[in-house]
């Protein structure tokens, strides 16, 4: 993956894309994990909302980067 991309003339990190993918995948996972009830169950929902984004960004990363 190229380290940096040109957009509209700009260079922007090429972990962009990986954060905004992530950041898509957190959106629909937190909509599924909501609508049956998980957070219910947690002790605090916000702090399970950023776990599971720092976590998917983490794997995205990663994966993205080999």
């Amino acid at each position: 993956m190229p380290r940096e991309l040109a957009f509209l003339d700009a260079l922007v990190p090429g972990l962009l894309l990986v954060f905004l993918a992530s950041l898509l995948l957190q959106w629909g996972l937190d909509w599924l994990v909501g609508r049956y009830g998980f957070y219910r169950h947690v002790w605090h929902p916000p702090l399970v909302r950023l776990a599971l984004f720092v976590c998917l960004f983490g794997g995205l990363g990663l994966w993205a980067m080999r």
